[in-house]
């Protein structure tokens, strides 16, 4: 299903005139060594491009369209017409001057057998070149030896005048027919994408821009030991599972233009995040990187807006398209490993229905906000943050953990269980419930509580702000928690271990152990106070202490640990509100 979505979405691409024709591919070139006539080389020409980064200007390779790359490993395979210095020049930029030569000699032939009997002076040149050019003598070319640092590990392309070779028609054709021709030794069977015969793809591209992948690329689709290989197809390697070579290509080259686009692209964890619409009209692609929070460019309540409209099975208009809820709509998460890639998840669905559950997701996450919070909504990263130490070099979540996460939201499914449990082991680390935890246990608790008795007592609780009236004893305790913490504050301004640092987390556990010894110390401190606070503070205290039902829980589980924490959060809240009011006034 995913080489057949990315066949399709190349096609859609294809059609638009967005991605080359088969055999060809973008490539990041640096130089083009322009020849004379007669094949001399005449001068090395810098291509590339002064771009801006941050303050500074940097050299940045051109983008051209090149015939399509081999894909490399550790043996000498040649390009046509854009390769490396080793290749295109017989330079030895690795203290091996027998492999740069065999290289070159790869390259001379590769040439030789696509530019046998073009009739074109820049097909001349090029062969030209190959029979008069002295590999050994390279580096010490008055042309090379000044740019040997740069020319290592860049890609050239040839010209003859100012014409590049690729660009020739004649060139083009001859190219074409070779890349079309079947290899020596190569196997016709059914194409497991298309259903259709053809020549099977022995070695699938190489995916470029998946995070902490290799840089030269990594493989979605490999066999390297005999233990991953069919019956009869030891050493075969596509054989094992046979895709065409125009889907190979196809599928390769529509993710390798998903991947190298920053706008349409997320990193969670060590996941990879690609997503794109059936008909390739980016402005879907556009509207779900700014669901997960990825352009801060797009007003959250705009955003909403039309999540919701999309979610009721309205079209509606962004960026001056218009979008059907109906399109289908894809999801790849790609992770690294070792040569090859990993795929973390793959949905598809309509655009309508990811809506609906983004806009259940933000709704579940919604409570109140601090003031000085930036996120009108919270986004799947910020989210995830709150799962990390603060004080770690590494701000990223747990790979499985973000995967997850973000597969849940998307399906409507529950909430990992690994979520909800690191939100409680950072709270009691830092003795401090955010407003990001708090939403994640409101989450948790309003997706994951299964029905019954208990779910009654969840759906009173867990609300955007204070629900003053609900007895839920964990709510309560946490209610008066909070309450404690604001008479000690009061009653001792700046102090330096409040009753959070030491007695919050035991609190949370154990409420029976914790609470009486808390009331005694909020006697002492109520006696700190002056009359009219100390009322006020006291009243409020016994309000909920009359609140509770029966005596103090000798211990709370899990789900009600995260509940007393979200009463704790909502009462700050509350006397944050407060306090604003009266400064405000």
């Amino acid at each position: 299903m995913i080489l057949q979505a990315l066949v399709r979405h190349y096609e859609q691409l294809a059609a638009k005139g967005r991605l080359e024709a088969p055999g060809w591919q973008s490539v990041r070139v640096s130089f083009a060594l322009r020849l004379s006539e007669s094949g001399e080389l005449r001068a090395i020409e810098d291509l590339r491009e002064e771009v801006k980064s941050g303050k500074k200007s940097v050299l940045t390779p051109r983008t051209m369209q090149v015939p399509e790359q081999v894909k490399r490993s550790s043996g000498v395979a040649s390009n046509f017409l854009c390769d490396n210095a080793t290749y295109m020049l017989g330079v030895d930029s690795k203290g091996k001057p027998e492999r740069a030569l065999a290289c070159f000699e790869a390259c001379a032939q590769k040439h030789r057998a696509v530019l046998d009997g073009v009739a074109d002076p820049v097909a001349a040149a090029i062969l030209r070149f190959f029979e008069t050019w002295n590999p050994a003598k390279a580096a010490e070319h008055p042309l090379v030896a000044p740019l040997l640092g740069e020319l290592a590990a860049a890609n050239l392309i040839f010209q003859v005048g100012m014409t590049s070779a690729q660009d020739v028609p004649d060139i083009r054709a001859a190219w074409q027919r070779a890349y079309e021709a079947p290899a020596e030794g190569s196997q016709v069977m059914r194409c497991l994408v298309t259903g259709e015969p053809s020549e099977v793809a022995r070695l699938h591209p190489s995916i470029k821009g998946v995070q902490d992948a290799q840089a030269m690329g990594a493989s979605l689709v490999s066999f390297n030991a005999p233990a991953f290989e069919s019956y009869a197809h030891d050493g075969g390697q596509g054989l094992n599972a046979p895709v065409g070579k125009y889907a190979a290509f196809a599928y390769g080259a529509a993710l390798n233009r998903l991947l190298s686009d920053r706008d349409h692209r997320m990193h969670l964890g060590d996941t990879t995040i690609v997503f794109w619409a059936e008909d390739a009209e980016e402005a879907y692609a556009d509207l779900f990187s700014a669901m997960l929070g990825n352009d801060q460019r797009v007003q959250d309540r705009d955003l909403l807006g039309v999540m919701r409209a999309l979610a009721e099975g309205r079209s509606v208009s962004w960026e001056d398209v218009p979008l059907q809820p109906e399109n289908r709509f894809y999801i790849l998460g790609l992770a690294p490993n070792s040569a090859r890639l990993s795929v973390r998840f793959f949905l598809q669905d309509s655009f309508g229905a990811f809506s609906a559950r983004m806009t259940a997701h933000h709704q579940r996450m919604e409570i109140v906000r601090p003031k000085n919070d930036p996120w009108e909504t919270i986004p799947v990263f910020a989210m995830l943050r709150e799962t990390v130490n603060p004080n770690a070099s590494s701000k990223e979540a747990s790979p499985h953990l973000a995967g997850d996460v973000v597969t849940a939201i998307l399906t409507g499914g529950m909430y990992p269980a690994t979520l909800y449990q690191q939100v409680q082991l950072r709270i009691r680390a830092e003795h401090e419930v955010t407003r990001g935890k708090a939403a994640i246990i409101k989450a948790c608790l309003l997706r994951n509580t299964p029905e019954g008795k208990n779910r009654e007592n969840v759906l009173e609780v867990a609300q955007v702000k204070l629900n003053e009236e609900t007895r839920y004893a964990p709510y309560v305790l946490g209610r008066m928690f909070a309450v404690l913490e604001g008479i000690q504050e009061a009653a001792n301004p700046g102090i330096n271990t409040t009753i959070r640092d030491r007695y919050f987390n035991s609190a949370c556990c154990t409420p029976a152990v914790v609470f009486p010894v808390l009331i005694r110390l909020a006697q002492a401190h109520l006696k700190k106070l002056d009359g009219g606070l100390a009322v006020h503070m006291n009243r409020q205290l016994q309000e909920l202490m009359g609140m509770l039902d029966e005596a103090y829980p000798d211990r709370l589980g899990l789900s009600d640990q995260g509940v007393f924490q979200l009463g704790y959060y909502h009462q700050r809240q509350k006397r944050y509100e407060k306090k604003e009011d009266r400064d405000n006034g």
